[in-house]
């Protein structure tokens, strides 16, 4: 695999993070028999939902067929990640999001990302923050117009330069391979999410809501449930096509769930 081609040298000057170097894609997948697989687990003991089925997908789909996926800019070059780790998006209280970290995602099951999700939901919601909440916490206090000017050096330093200090929590992979957040569950049916200036994600993941609609199977009109499933790319890394694959993938583990219960060594 080729990263560093020319247009991808190119795309890095051309655009800047992320005015103008977005791609959105979206599809809608039928996840009928993804949510009996779903609820069946659920009566065995396992509580999953939705989100832990296309967190597990998504971290797999990018180490084996996307691997594009996996990458950020530094200093003009695109850099492949050493593992996939992915950031799951929470609610803490009514309003205020968090994340959670999943580390090596891709070689989990699904019994071990429910468990570090709930591991790690339980931490932040018991008040132990992670690196980028407390940054944040920090950086609030900060009065206007230093705060805006700290931002844009902490950008500078960790997103451009790819440099991380760890002793003042300042880290260049804060934000893992990618986000992956639960519209739906907040009432939303679709959404195209914005891709955070001070991350180095190439791809922002979202889940719509579920709802059910008319669909034509072999010619032959039935009602089936279907989920909105969006992405925002970084245009400088990936293009649509990476998008593409993506989802095309994604709809194979919606027919073939059963795949996630084993992890990859």
């Amino acid at each position: 695999m080729t990263l560093n081609t020319d247009w991808r040298k190119t795309a890095s000057a051309i655009y800047k993070k992320p005015k103008d170097s977005k791609v959105f894609g979206s599809v809608e997948i039928d996840v009928t028999d993804l949510e009996q697989f779903v609820n069946q687990k659920r009566k065995e003991g396992l509580k999953i939902t939705l989100t832990h089925i296309f967190t597990l997908a998504v971290a797999r789909a990018i180490k084996k067929d996307v691997p594009e996926l996996n990458c950020y800019v530094k200093r003009g070059n695109i850099v492949e990640r050493k593992q996939v780790d992915a950031m799951v998006s929470v609610l803490v209280g009514d309003t205020e999001m968090s994340s959670v970290r999943i580390i090596n995602a891709d070689k989990l099951n699904l019994i071990q990302v429910a468990e570090q999700l709930s591991l790690g939901i339980k931490e932040v919601r018991s008040g132990l923050e992670s690196d980028t909440m407390q940054m944040k916490s920090k950086v609030a206090r900060i009065p206007w117009p230093f705060r805006h000017w700290i931002i844009n050096f902490i950008k500078w330093l960790t997103v451009h330069l790819g440099i991380s200090i760890p002793s003042i929590g300042l880290n260049s992979d804060n934000f893992g391979s990618f986000v992956i957040t639960n519209i739906g569950s907040l009432g939303l049916d679709s959404g195209y999410p914005s891709l955070f200036p001070i991350s180095n994600v190439a791809m922002v993941f979202v889940l719509g809501g579920v709802s059910k609609k008319p669909v034509v199977i072999n010619d032959k009109i039935e009602i089936r449930k279907m989920i909105s499933l969006s992405a925002t790319l970084d245009h400088r890394i990936v293009d649509g096509i990476h998008g593409g694959k993506l989802f095309k993938i994604l709809k194979e583990y919606a027919r073939h769930p059963e795949s996630l219960e084993k992890s990859i060594e």
